[in-house]
């Protein structure tokens, strides 16, 4: 085994998806943590308009990190599947092409979204009051992505050669500094939205500055000499095929669930407040079994690689086994923390919203059984290469959710959203599982 690099293609394929998802599990949780405390550092020090100047951004924000975080993807699928078939040299290739090609990428991005700031705020009808400190804000963001491609690229790449738990470290070096910086920025130097944004922008250049020193240190296989700077274009054009399709099906959750948080805001205040509180414990909920995927598509492309057939169909047959296991231990946490939960993410005597919270939460606790079953088998058609079938099965999944939503929610409130959940999750692990049952002879080759 080389040094920073984990072999799948060896051991007991249950005990390595574990090892896998669990410092997976841990980076998302902290990332969700760091999120809560930011918010919480600008709306408590800075206030309202502030608040909304910074989170006009967000659709924006959330636009490059999927394609940031799609490209690493699809590059770390390809990383895996070389570092199976042992061929090293390949290897660095597709590492290199894809740190070249996002460079150039990201500088383009950053160019064009600085300039084009003002247009992208009105077209998200900003009102006049916080444009000139979102557009500040904004124009930071766009400099930031520079950082967050190239952190997306290292980390999906370490995390093809099996290394889950160096991203993690720097993930939390950088969120602690970020926290830091916050309190400094604004709360010492008094700079507002651009203290905030500063703040990300450097914490997002030391998780880079991070990922490139553990590699030139620890990683040789992905460390690269002058004579690897180069782009290989068979390389790329996978890549970016992997890259794009994985963007597409991410893209396509949260542009459903803005349809979805339209039919909720027509309930009133009451139901939207609790909506939100309860979409945070569904994310902290669907990281374990996301990571679980993770793992699972990480393990059948390496074995794919090394052309080892039966431990491919052993990535799905065990992860799931893995995420099954998981459900046990959210359903009992959910179930007997429901309560409390909405109470601490609820205002001081909010019994109605508090009343709405929990009575979705009780519904949507045996409803995590299925976010189990689908993660898994899209992990598994990753690592396939599969990428249109998780695009497929996303989007009826989301359609039919929405659907159920804008037809059920009037008439039975926010619950009827888990279970729009319940039946959008179960229409896409019926096609996926279909498709798995009718193509797996053929699958892998």
């Amino acid at each position: 085994m080389a040094s920073g690099s984990h072999d799948m293609t060896k051991g007991n394929i249950f005990f390595l998806i574990i090892r896998y998802a669990v410092p997976m599990i841990l980076g998302n949780f902290l990332q969700l943590t760091y999120n809560m405390a930011d918010s919480v550092i600008i709306s408590k020090m800075l206030g309202e308009i502030p608040m909304g100047a910074v989170s006009v951004s967000n659709p924006v924000m959330t636009i490059m990190v999927l394609g940031a975080s799609g490209l690493g993807m699809g590059a770390s699928i390809l990383i895996a599947r070389i570092y199976g078939e042992g061929d090293l040299r390949r290897l660095k290739r597709e590492f290199a092409t894809t740190v070249i090609f996002g460079l150039f990428f990201s500088l383009t991005v950053f160019v064009i979204g600085f300039f084009a700031a003002p247009l992208i705020l009105r077209l998200l009808n900003t009102p006049s009051d916080i444009m000139s400190q979102a557009l500040i804000y904004l124009r930071i963001m766009f400099v930031g992505f520079l950082f967050t491609f190239q952190y997306n690229i290292m980390s999906h790449s370490l995390r093809g050669i099996g290394n889950s738990s160096s991203p993690v470290v720097f993930l939390g070096i950088s969120c602690a500094l970020n926290i830091l910086m916050d309190l400094l920025f604004i709360g010492v130097f008094g700079m507002g939205v651009a203290g905030a944004g500063l703040a990300t922008v450097l914490a997002e250049m030391i998780s880079v500055i991070c990922c490139i020193f553990y590699i030139s240190r620890r990683c040789e296989m992905l460390n690269l000499r002058k004579e690897d700077i180069r782009i290989d274009h068979t390389l790329l054009k996978k890549t970016l095929t992997l890259g794009s399709m994985t963007a597409l099906q991410q893209a396509a959750q949260p542009v459903g669930k803005l349809f979805i948080q339209g039919v909720i805001n027509t309930q009133g205040i009451v139901a939207i407040d609790a909506f939100n509180a309860v979409c945070r414990v569904d994310d902290f909920a669907c990281i374990p079994a996301q990571s679980i995927g993770s793992g699972i598509m990480t393990c059948a492309a390496q074995n794919r690689g090394a052309g080892n057939r039966k431990r491919v169909r052993d990535s799905i047959r065990l992860g799931l086994m893995v995420a099954l296991c998981y459900f046990p231990i959210i359903f009992t946490l959910v179930m007997l923390l429901k309560t409390p939960i909405m109470i601490l993410l609820t205002p001081d005597g909010a019994t109605g919203m508090i009343e709405i919270g929990v009575k979705y939460l009780t519904v949507k606790s045996g409803i995590f059984l299925l976010a189990c079953i689908v993660n898994a088998i899209q992990g598994y058609f990753r690592g396939m290469d599969k990428m249109h079938i998780a695009l497929i099965s996303t989007i009826l999944q989301i359609s039919i959710r929405a659907l159920i939503v804008f037809l059920w929610v009037p008439k039975m409130g926010i619950v009827a959203e888990a279970y729009a959940c319940a039946i959008g999750w179960t229409a896409q692990a019926i096609f996926e599982y279909g498709y798995y049952f009718l193509t797996r002879d053929r699958l892998g080759k």
